[in-house]
């Protein structure tokens, strides 16, 4: 059989919804297609698996390099996206964040009808099943599972406390009323165990006779025929064939902010410019196809720890090592259960601004370039993230052939904002780091350095370290029918080009001030529905708003 009602290209983290969400009825015909492999790796499970998962590539992450990056010393940075059931969920560190409510209704006040924080929030309660119990803000019976923070390490409360100590504000929900201040974080860990897309949507659903799940289909083009996408190609791994599926209603590219655009303009949809220059003709000229390129730029800030309390001791030799990775896959115990990551904050770089435009995370080893820098000592990072860059970038063609990686354009710290931003976010770490709270766990800075304090130096320093921490979106944005940039509507549709939408973390037209994956999660609910011509869920009549915003 090859012909479905709905091709899904992509079984990460909004194609493992969408394939949960349109089989329900047991009738419509759902083929999901997806270049990698089950998630059936003991890394993918145990949380603790993720510092072997996400720095370097394999069967479970593609490992994508950019371009060299003009801004960063020309240096080429590593770009880890997942591959296989489940897609980046599978690999990420498993910090369930949505974002500031301000950052939703940016979107409505951009001309995006349903897209306000009180339109999306309800589909983020669906989503979620609350360790808490549902309320205002957390969903509490659905596939995602979401946890507390609960490992019992001095260093994440002392870093709380320390924020608190230098003047900051402190949270308990991250995703409740009040994001900005330091607080703990929520994760996507249940009972010890990573609880990805495909772990709450695409598993319970497997069963189903009404949906087809093919691995090894890396997609080659998305057929269009008279303005309609009627069809997907793609090329099975084990026999090097390409094979042709067909799509009696949508298909629905879920590919992800890198992969989303590159299939589309292998397809002919893109910037005629750039479709040209790699002879692919031109099937649907849209010149925002791999535009509007967003990620957050990350440093990590390292000291020594006196106490042998963090990752280094607690995971040290080769015993050790085989002691945790036995425990939990016999017993389902020990450090393997924890991501070594429960702590962190939002914060305003400058007081005027109307929302935080700075993530930190509390990270309980000296971590460096993803893992790659290997420092024998005991320790804890602060990985300082900005929210909200100005910077853009593009994903483009390397090549033709469907096989090649994209190009990746960055553009990272393109503006003098985007430079201030990071610079003043060094500077207010450091004086956390100095707290009273935190002089029984610190030692000797070692990342930057003490010596390092001008802005040149603080500016040079960053552009030789930062990295990103693995947020890219915005290649495909919806926008207004006046946006000549966007790819698709609010309703997620490609414009020009019946019966494809595209659904992921692509269509996002500004970074949220979070991590994606929850947000992504959150788009695919909703598009389940508009899918399926359901009405939108009905925001609660008090809908509750972030920090000191009002209900509507």
């Amino acid at each position: 059989m090859n012909r479905y009602d709905y091709v899904i290209i992509g079984a990460g983290s909004a194609g493992c919804v969408l394939a949960n969400r349109l089989t329900e009825d047991g009738q419509t015909k759902v083929l999901l297609l997806e270049a990698g492999g089950k998630d059936n790796s003991i890394l993918v499970k145990m949380p603790a698996g993720v510092g072997a998962l996400i720095g370097k590539p394999g069967t479970y992450n593609w490992g994508f390099w950019t371009e060299p990056e003009p801004n960063l010393q020309d240096r080429k940075l590593w770009w880890p996206r997942g591959k296989g059931w489940g897609g980046s969920s599978s690999i990420n560190g498993m910090i369930y964040i949505r974002g500031h409510a301000r950052d939703y209704d940016q979107w409505r006040q951009m001309g995006l009808q349903g897209w306000s924080y009180r339109d999306v929030l309800p589909y983020f309660k669906r989503s979620e099943s609350f360790e808490g119990g549902g309320d205002a803000w957390h969903g509490g019976d659905g596939p995602l599972k979401v946890s507390k923070a609960s490992t019992p390490n001095p260093i994440y409360k002392a870093a709380v406390e320390a924020g608190r100590q230098a003047g900051h504000p402190t949270t308990n929900d991250f995703n409740g009323f009040q994001q900005e201040g330091w607080g703990p974080y929520q994760m996507t860990i249940h009972d010890g165990q990573r609880w990805s897309a495909a772990r709450g949507y695409l598993h319970p659903a497997l069963s189903r006779k009404n949906l087809t799940c093919l691995t090894g289909a890396r997609t080659s083009r998305i057929i269009v025929e008279d303005g309609r996408a009627t069809g997907v190609e793609y090329i099975d791994a084990k026999t090097g064939a390409k094979q042709v599926v067909h799509a009696e209603k949508e298909v629905l590219l879920s590919a992800g902010a890198v992969q989303s655009p590159h299939i589309l303009q292998l397809s002919g949809i893109g910037d005629p410019a750039e479709l040209e220059k790699f002879g692919i003709a031109v099937v649907k000229a849209l010149k925002g196809v791999g535009a509007n390129l967003q990620d957050h730029l990350d440093v990590s800030m390292s000291w020594e720890c006196p106490q042998p309390i963090t990752a280094y001791s607690l995971r040290k030799g080769t015993l050790k090592t085989l002691a945790i990775g036995m425990s939990y896959a016999l017993f389902g115990k020990g450090l393997g259960r924890q991501q070594f990551l429960e702590s962190g904050a939002f914060l305003k770089s400058r007081p005027d601004l109307d929302r935080p435009d700075l993530q930190i995370h509390t990270v309980l080893a000296i971590m460096q370039d993803h893992g790659k820098v290997s420092v024998a000592k005991d320790g804890f990072t602060f990985h300082v993230c900005q929210l909200r860059p100005e910077s853009r970038g593009r994903v483009g063609l390397r090549s033709a052939d469907p096989q090649d990686d994209p190009a990746i354009f960055a553009n990272y710290l393109s503006t003098e904002e985007d430079r201030r931003a990071l610079r003043e976010g060094v500077r207010m770490m450091r004086e956390v780091a100095a707290q009273a709270a935190l002089a029984p766990y610190r030692g000797e800075e070692l990342f930057p350095g003490k010596d390092v304090e001008t802005d040149e130096q603080l500016d040079a320093w960053i552009q030789g370290h930062a990295e990103t921490i693995y947020h890219p979106v915005g290649t495909c944005k919806m926008g207004g029918a006046g946006d000549e940039m966007a790819v698709v509507d609010g309703e997620l549709k490609v414009r020009g080009v019946a019966g494809l939408r595209v659904i992921d973390a692509s269509v996002m037209p500004t970074l949220v001030g979070g991590n994606t994956n929850a947000p992504t999660i959150m788009i695919a609910e909703k598009a389940a529905d508009m899918i399926r011509g359901r009405a939108a869920l009905t925001p609660d009549d008090a809908p509750v708003y972030g920090d000191d915003q009002q209900a509507a």
